[in-house]
């Protein structure tokens, strides 16, 4: 078995064309991408305040909580159910499975934010007060740059999650690497289905050592050392 995966993994014909490992793969990032965007742009802001004014934070813990909770093929199915007869195209069936990604990607972006903020060393925020700066300064100029290391940490576990379920994608007839495993487990070819698996699982590691390149180039050395201690 082993030695049919590698030689399914090592085989150039399943590189390449549409229904190739890399066509596949570009597709998976895509919508791996795309719902982690979508989901920084809702936890991010929603971390940021929470932790900077200490407002709600019961309520980011239950969402957090509740978020994990979900069941993402049970949201997926319901999702399609509700979509499809209101979109058009391969949007009908992308948008649900979008979704069901942006909320598996919220509770740790929203944890890592939140988490960050107040992590942030209280001396450093108190002598940007004495300094007469203003709340949403303190916020982009003290707080921000301190909760850099936990907020970069929450989206590549986030990025993680994501690029592990979004095989989901295929079930509905979408594209990414989910493919392998969904024609696979369909033609009993139990190679493909772990090549895929290889695949999603080398994906993962490659994105998570870019993200972990951007997020040693955005925090200061100073942050990383401390995190890192």
């Amino acid at each position: 078995m082993i030695g049919q995966t590698f030689q399914w993994l090592l085989d150039p014909a399943n590189w390449t064309g549409q229904g190739g490992i890399l066509a596949q793969s570009l597709a998976h990032l895509r919508y791996s991408f795309l719902a982690l965007l979508a989901a920084a742009a809702v936890a991010v802001p929603i971390g940021l305040w929470v932790g900077h004014t200490g407002r709600l934070r019961w309520l980011a813990v239950n969402l957090t909580g509740a978020f994990r909770a979900i069941p993402s093929l049970g949201v997926l199915f319901i999702a399609v159910l509700l979509l499809l007869p209101r979109l058009r195209g391969e949007w009908a069936y992308e948008a649900p499975a979008l979704i069901v990604l942006v909320l598996l990607a919220i509770p740790p972006i929203l944890s890592g934010t939140y988490a960050g903020v107040q992590a942030t060393d209280p001396a450093a925020r108190d002598a940007a007060r004495g300094m007469g700066m203003t709340g949403a300064q303190v916020l982009r100029q003290v707080e921000v740059p301190g909760a850099l290391p936990l907020i970069m940490s929450g989206l590549r576990s986030a990025m993680l999650q994501i690029i592990g379920t979004a095989t989901i994608a295929a079930i509905v007839g979408l594209g990414g690497l989910g493919r392998f495993l969904i024609d696979g487990q369909a033609s009993r070819d139990y190679a493909m289905m772990a090549g895929g698996s290889i695949a999603v699982a080398a994906l993962a590691l490659l994105v998570d050592q870019v993200l972990a390149l951007v997020q040693r180039a955005a925090v200061s050395p100073g942050l990383r050392h401390a995190s890192a201690g």
